[in-house]
Formats: structure tokens, sequence, C-alpha cells
């Protein structure tokens, strides 16, 4: 008998455009399902987030091992879905063949930037919220930027980022399922 392995999904979208939420959404429509997030991992990558993005962004600079070994644990379980929240999509060489669908979640850089700034500076000075937006001004916005000419465009399915949490997961299983 031909054990099923399970198809993934790679969910990616600029920080702050909802990677995290539509994958937690996407598995527990699916059921039967995993989610391994890129935010969880301690990778060794870039030393220097703005000089990585002013050298052009390359996704094969993270050393994606743990996350490559993780997901072949999870190919051998009795899965349907893995779904990864993932911002490369299929732009890292060592994860794209493992990848059967990749959805890019389109949301206006600003909306994506105040959600950011919620979520990671609740217990924040103004100061800090301030040095963030100065450093998003001067060079952090590039790295955004680049994410929607180089990951966005290679993307199986690009969705609207406005839509509600529900309008992206139900959009993205109607496509999966065909």
């Amino acid at each position: 008998m031909n054990k099923k392995t399970p198809n993934v999904i790679a969910v990616a979208a600029v920080s702050g455009g909802g990677k995290t939420t539509i994958a937690a959404g996407l598995k527990t429509k699916l059921g039967h399902s995993a989610v391994l997030s890129f935010d969880t991992y301690d990778f060794e990558g870039p030393d220097d987030m703005i000089e990585w993005i002013e050298n052009g962004c390359s996704p094969d600079e993270w050393d994606l091992t743990p996350l490559i070994r993780d997901m072949n644990k999870l190919l051998d379980k009795p899965l349907d879905y893995i779904i990864l929240d993932f911002p490369f999509a299929y732009l890292h060489s060592e994860t794209r063949d493992f990848i059967d669908y990749a959805v890019f979640i389109d949301t206006p850089l600003d909306i994506a930037l105040a959600r950011r700034i919620l979520r990671d500076y609740q217990n924040c000075s103004s100061k800090e919220i301030l040095v963030d937006f100065e450093n998003y001004m001067l060079r952090g916005k590039a790295g955004y930027i680049s994410m929607l000419n180089s990951v966005k465009p290679n993307s199986d399915l690009i969705v609207d980022g406005m839509l509600s949490e529900s309008e992206i997961v139900n959009n993205i299983i109607a496509k999966i399922k065909r």
C-alpha cells in the first residue's frame, strides 16, 4: 500500500501580514494538519538584518536545518497537510522542493507595520516604538518591498490581506482543494 504524504502549504507575508493567524486558521479548518512556524526557531542567519536587506535579502543566507528536520519528521506522520508559517515561500533553495502550494498574503505595508507594533511593543516605551519607526523608514521598509518584489510573484496564490481571517482561509482552502 502506498503511503500518502501530507501536502505542504507555505503561507508567506511581510512581518505583521497575517502569516501566523492564517496558518492557525488553516490548521483548524483543514484538520489532520500541523503547523511549523519560522518564528519559533532560532535559525543561524544574517548578523545584520539591515545589511542583509541592503544586499538583496537572499533567503539562502538562513540555515533552515532545524525546520527541515522537523518537516521531514512530519512528512512521515499521518497528516493531510503541513502548513508552513514561512516568509520565503519557494525562494529558499533547501525548502522549495517540500512545498506543494505557496500563498502570499498581500497586506498593505501600513497595516502590517501597525500590527507588528501592536504585537511586539505592548510593554515598551514610546521611545522604543519611535526608534522602530525610524528604522522602518530609514531601511526596514526596503525589506518589506523586497518581499513584495520577490516572494509575492513567486507564489501560487495571492490573497488580499484586508479580507477577514475566515475569508482568507476559505479562499486558500478553495484553491488547494481544486
